[in-house]
């Protein structure tokens, strides 16, 4: 708050507060490229304390042909009467959460843990790392 003095009195401004929208708002949540190590040390919970942990992107695993979900849009599918459950059309998001794998590297551990980080358009990992006031070669 600001105060300001005039003839005795004070007066009080308020500031007024900003309200993000649209692009500005979109840009302070997600990051534009993220560069990640292969390797990072960090806490392993089996062996209590800092390890080397080798870090890779987590993928989706393949569906399950035989999960009950599965099972059932199959059966409903089969026959005439074209597509029997809605298609989802309405997609909101630009971005993907970016999830790391981190592996410890201690040969009788190997625990496997993931750690969610936030939103980005490009991810990088083990890409070169930026240097500043370096020159760009073409």
């Amino acid at each position: 708050m600001n105060y300001y003095f005039t003839l005795g009195r004070i007066v009080v401004i308020k500031k007024a507060k900003i309200r993000r929208t649209g692009e500005d708002w979109r840009d302070s949540c997600t990051a534009e490229i993220v560069n990640v190590l292969k390797t990072r040390r960090t806490f392993c919970k089996k062996c209590g304390k800092h390890q080397p942990h080798k870090v890779t992107q987590y993928k989706k695993g393949k569906d399950s042909l035989y999960a009950q979900g599965k099972r059932y849009y199959d059966w409903k599918q089969s026959g005439y009467g074209g597509q029997t459950k809605l298609i989802f059309q309405k997609k909101a998001k630009t971005t993907k959460m970016i999830v790391l794998r981190l592996e410890c590297m201690e040969p009788n551990c190997r625990l496997k843990r993931i750690l969610a980080i936030k939103r980005c358009k490009h991810f990088e990992l083990g890409g070169d790392k930026k240097r500043k006031g370096q020159v760009i070669q073409f």
